[in-house]
């Protein structure tokens, strides 16, 4: 290019949900979320927690876009977060560097942010282990990254293969990370109860009949849909 770009670029101002929404859906799985969703909305499964333990959590996306081995926007996004905010960075999937540690996890604890999702890596997991913030990441490298930009805050972003826009819904748990569309939320949450609902009668029948198959697939494998070759 002919000339350098701004060091960071900054949208402050979207819509959050209201925070009662989101307490509708505390404590979802994210496979009921997903459910929820037809089956999708989970990012990349290589994202996964630094600590399972230290993992459910929901809250309103604040995005920021990385270069691959810089975490300038991600500390930006930290200083400009609001309570109840996720930091959900896309970093290019890059894996030689880390963009996050214990000390932007405490800083962003310290905001009261929800979590941290990085499509990158992060590092100094027995801090972010005692910081107690969820925070989900492509895996660990001690390797540490630069802070020179440039980079985007509170746009919209492609991370872990999903598109993810400012203030849509993101929820994790030990199994990974479901992105809920902001225009999506209304109808997920009332898909999730009946789908929480719908399985726990599934979970009793098969623990007190001591079925080994779903009853729809036992039929059909008594019909004539089904070759037996021996």
């Amino acid at each position: 290019m002919l000339e350098d770009p701004p060091l960071l670029v900054i949208r402050k101002s979207f819509h959050r949900p209201p925070a009662a929404k989101l307490a509708q859906l505390r404590g979802a799985q994210t496979s009921h979320v997903a459910d929820a969703m037809d089956g999708r909305g989970a990012l990349d499964p290589t994202i996964k927690p630094v600590d399972p333990q230290q993992s459910q959590f929901i809250g309103t996306a604040l995005t920021c876009e990385t270069g691959p081995s810089d975490n300038l926007a991600i500390l930006a996004a930290v200083a400009l977060a609001q309570e109840g905010d996720v930091i959900v960075a896309a970093s290019d999937g890059f894996t030689s560097t880390a963009v996050v540690g214990d000390i932007v996890s405490q800083m962003a604890k310290n905001a009261g942010v929800q979590a941290i999702v990085i499509d990158g890596m992060a590092r100094d997991s027995k801090g972010i282990v005692e910081v107690g913030l969820p925070v989900f990441s492509r895996g660990i490298t001690p390797n540490s990254c630069v802070k020179t930009g440039p980079g985007r805050v509170g746009f919209p972003i492609v991370a872990g293969g999903v598109a993810i826009e400012p203030g849509d819904v993101v929820i994790g748990d030990q199994d990974g990370v479901v992105i809920v569309p902001q225009r999506m939320l209304d109808g997920v949450i009332a898909r999730v109860q009946a789908i929480r609902e719908a399985e726990a009668k599934v979970i009793a029948n098969i623990t007190e009949n001591r079925l080994s198959a779903m009853p729809r697939i036992a039929e059909l494998l008594k019909s004539d849909r089904v070759k037996y070759v021996d």
